[in-house]
């Protein structure tokens, strides 16, 4: 999706506190080493100007780059930085980007534990889309959000939640009740979470937890611990590896993200497992057996984006977003690198949903509210960059 000199404006302007954030990775190592990042709390204390980073105003006009200045803290709700689109939100687990031209970006944002779904944008007032019906128990609720394949005709949205009795995908429009995709998935006291994504060529992929029992993401028969492919019906999706299965890929734990190139030629699945965590780049038909990373110290791995350079995984535990070099052929090509992490003011505590605005942004969603320090203006959502700034930009620090 291209973007509109008025929002690529805005988006470089409230993106400025990222680009000093990323990193480009020159090395190429062949090993897999981690050492862990820090695990620090969501900052409160003031934080620097956001500049219009090209000289763009957005209305044609140049405006001043004024000089590091720096923002009050978030008082209640109201929170000056421009990165961020939304505040005093609960927990959210689940974004997607929503097409708006040149405006202002927008998104959709799920609270896990609500099962709230909201419409935010930048300068305007949160509404409320839906309200599904959600048990948030363990690690369950709503945990992903994807828009219909061909969501400007339809107005769909697929969501993946919780129930009382089973694990499921569900679809919804503004003032449509919640029709029921995809059902059975099965639920346990944890590995409830699950992940959405629409692949390209009109079919959703749906990341499944293996409901606290490992052996089911190996068994065939159960839709436990898998990567479905399914059309917007549910039904297994035409061109799958097994005609007639939804079985994409086997061998999930509790699924956080997938995620894909701008291409659609790679496509990344991330898993917190019961020793680590891991990001795996999926093949059809394949068990995840062979993680593309790990982090033995179990950040909490959530949504995901591939920005063509790395692979982004938002982290809760870890308050980071780790940066994974890819080589061109897509394999891992270096050791992560902890960005947004806290340091130098840059960082907004836990992260959990991510969605890609385009190639060179994306909108992700803090849980802050479930086990971290949350400031006034949590939870919220913010536009962060995938792409290190060419010309150095202003960050925060």
């Amino acid at each position: 999706m291209r973007v509109g000199l008025g929002r690529t404006a805005w988006l470089m302007a409230a993106c400025g506190v990222v680009l000093s954030g990323c990193a480009s990775f020159d090395d190429r190592a062949a090993g897999q080493t981690f050492e862990p990042a820090p695990e620090l709390s969501a900052p409160a204390g003031p934080q620097p100007e956001l500049p219009e980073i090209d000289g763009s105003s957005g209305d044609g006009s140049t405006a001043p780059k004024p000089s590091q200045t720096t923002v009050p803290p978030p008082q209640g709700c109201t929170d000056y930085d421009k990165a961020v689109i939304a505040t005093c939100l609960d927990t959210v687990a689940a974004v997607a980007a929503l097409p708006s031209g040149s405006s202002a970006p927008s998104a959709l944002a799920g609270e896990r534990k609500s099962g709230q779904v909201l419409q935010v944008a930048s300068g305007a007032k949160s509404s409320q889309l839906a309200k599904l019906d959600v048990v948030a128990t363990g690690d369950g609720g709503l945990t992903s959000l994807a828009l219909s394949p061909t969501y400007s005709e339809d107005q769909l949205v697929f969501a993946y939640i919780t129930t009382a009795s089973d694990n499921r995908v569900v679809r919804f429009a503004k003032g449509q009740t919640p029709k029921a995709v995809l059902t059975g998935i099965p639920k346990g006291a944890t590995g409830n979470r699950g992940a959405l994504l629409t692949d390209g060529k009109g079919a959703l992929l749906v990341a499944t937890g293996d409901a606290g029992n490992p052996s089911a993401a190996a068994d065939p028969n159960s839709l436990a611990g898998k990567l479905l492919r399914i059309d917007t019906s549910g039904k297994p999706a035409q061109g799958n590896p097994t005609a007639g299965s939804p079985v994409y890929a086997t061998g999930l734990h509790s699924p956080g993200g997938i995620c894909k190139s701008s291409d659609a030629s790679r496509l990344w699945v991330t898993d917190a497992q019961a020793t680590t965590d891991a990001v795996y780049k999926v093949t059809a038909g394949a068990s995840l057996a062979a993680p593309a990373w790990t982090w033995p110290d179990k950040p909490g791995v959530g949504g995901c984006a591939d920005s063509g350079q790395s692979v982004l995984v938002a982290t809760a535990a870890g308050s980071s977003v780790q940066e994974v070099p890819i080589t061109t052929d897509g394999s891992v090509g270096g050791q992560p690198k902890a960005v947004m992490d806290g340091k130098n003011g840059t960082g907004y505590g836990r992260y959990g949903g991510m969605d890609p605005i385009d190639d060179q942004y994306a909108v992700v969603g803090t849980v802050n509210k479930d086990g971290g320090k949350p400031v006034s203006s949590d939870d919220r959502v913010v536009i962060i960059q995938l792409q290190p700034n060419p010309g150095g930009g202003t960050g925060k620090d």
